[in-house]
């Protein structure tokens, strides 16, 4: 799988800014002039579907637009400009976006001036359906190309419909600072690395997202010094596959993932550092000693696995087995005892059978995974398994398998978290819990929800938690100091 959470499609409309000093002209705030501005700046309402990688890119639209006088809004209907951060893993994530971008199409009809735009992955697969075919929108823009968005607007002004989905092999957007829409001022997503050189059989990414390329690591380091000045307390490190991060230039020693990891972990002790997603057939115990030599590195590793078993590996062209799986789970147990690992498993993949679908779940009860991704195969067109293998197993087939997937992920992350319960944590305060403004929530070192009662703590605050019952998803607590 390319990126840790593309199994489900997550959607919202991005949140105005945290830091308002930071989104160009139109956010320069306290003075006559500045609210003037702000008053008569031009809207931008942005969804964004699927993984971490849509949500940092996110951020880096809004910086783009923000030069340009927009200013992000949450209402739909106040919007001059819509666009959609778009998700291509999974059909049912294409189906929702075709459906949201009807919605914006009837917006439309009432405001003519309104312009749609669609972004992403979507865009370099379906550019001409959207923009031709189906006419659902006016502008079409790939994820390397957002610098090209302000040509690309006065393009649709001027009444033409507007495209630019080229890939390239060196944009990183290192220099641009993405605006926060999300994290509440505590958690932010540092980019680290774009693209994927992987070519697992079922997967669009290096179609859409290209080759691999990395930023340079003094940008990096910048970036989450300058978060953690702002009060920002959590970067997570972003890339479809971190553990092959490499830079190198002909004036520097080569700059490996682990090495990345030591200088981001050093910008400050309070500032803890996550990162997602690590390819099984890459991470190495070098990064494993470094997680371990680091208090602030969290104890958590998303290391999907997708099968249990190594014919169907073999098929996914994940260039591991299942033998060398193990191999990397008994080595994160080793190095990092308290780490917690997540994965993502795919039900149903072409010519699974019975015997290797039991494989997943031993494979499951094996990694003791503390949640999990989960989601049936789906066909995507162009990937190498589209052309190669049959979609052979039928629809029912790959929902009662999926069904039982989830059900013992479920038992897992329920033992899981009953295990902790009487421990004693270092939780990182997020704000208050959904359910109650009396109480707290963060996340541990091993990236469980925390909720306690929230007396004197505050967000970005560090606080140690008893943990006195938990459910499958989050764990109950007391703060101790």
């Amino acid at each position: 799988m390319a990126n840790s959470f593309s199994g489900n499609v997550f959607a919202k409309p991005l949140a105005v800014p945290h830091d308002e000093q930071r989104q160009g002209e139109a956010y320069r705030a306290n003075t006559e002039t500045g609210i003037e501005l702000r008053l008569q700046a031009k809207k931008m309402y942005l969804e964004s579907y699927g993984c971490q990688m849509n949500f940092s890119d996110s951020e880096i639209v809004a910086s783009i637009m923000a030069e340009e006088g927009y200013l992000p809004t949450t209402e739909l209907g106040e919007a001059d400009v819509v666009f959609i951060n778009t998700c291509s893993i999974r059909d049912n994530a294409e189906q929702k976006v075709r459906g949201r971008l009807k919605e914006f199409r009837a917006v439309k009809r009432k405001n003519k001036d309104l312009t749609i735009g669609v972004l992403g992955c979507m865009a370099e697969r379906l550019k001409a359906k959207l923009l031709e075919e189906e006419q659902l929108v006016d502008l079409v823009v790939g994820p390397d190309a957002y610098k090209d968005l302000p040509n690309l607007l006065k393009q649709v002004e001027s009444g033409q419909p507007a495209v630019n989905v080229l890939l390239s092999r060196e944009e990183t957007y290192a220099d641009i600072t993405p605006v926060r829409l999300g994290g509440g001022g505590v958690l932010a997503f540092v980019t680290i690395m774009r693209g994927c050189d992987n070519m697992c059989s079922f997967c669009v990414v290096p179609f859409t997202r290209g080759r691999e390329r990395s930023r340079d690591p003094q940008t990096i380091v910048e970036e989450c010094r300058d978060l953690f000045s702002r009060g920002y307390r959590e970067v997570t490190l972003l890339g479809q596959n971190v553990d092959s991060y490499c830079w190198s230039s002909e004036n520097a020693p080569e700059v490996r993932f682990a090495e990345l990891l030591k200088r981001v972990a050093a910008v400050d002790p309070l500032l803890r550092v996550r990162f997602s997603t690590s390819h099984p057939k890459d991470i190495t115990d070098e990064v494993l000693h470094t997680m371990a030599a680091h208090p602030n590195i969290a104890n958590c590793i998303h290391l999907p696995v997708q099968s249990g078993n190594s014919e169907v590996l073999r098929r996914m062209n994940r260039t591991y087995d299942r033998d060398w799986y193990i191999d990397r789970l008994n080595a994160i147990r080793r190095i990092v005892p308290s780490c917690s690992i997540t994965s993502d498993v795919i039900a149903g993949f072409c010519g699974e059978t019975e015997e290797q679908h039991a494989d997943t779940l031993s494979m499951m009860r094996l990694a003791r995974y503390s949640m999990s991704f989960m989601f049936a195969y789906s066909e995507r067109p162009g990937t190498l398994a589209a052309r190669k293998y049959p979609d052979d197993i039928s629809p029912e087939v790959k929902n009662r398998r999926l069904q039982e997937i989830i059900a013992l992920q479920s038992e897992l992350s329920l033992i899981d978290n009953r295990a902790d319960i009487g421990q004693v944590f270092e939780v990182l305060v997020e704000g208050p819990s959904r359910k109650s403004n009396e109480q707290m929530c963060g996340r541990n070192s091993q990236n469980k929800m925390c909720v306690f009662d929230g007396l004197g703590a505050s967000p970005g605050d560090y606080v140690h938690v008893r943990i006195d019952s938990c459910t499958q998803a989050t764990l109950i607590g007391t703060r101790i100091q």
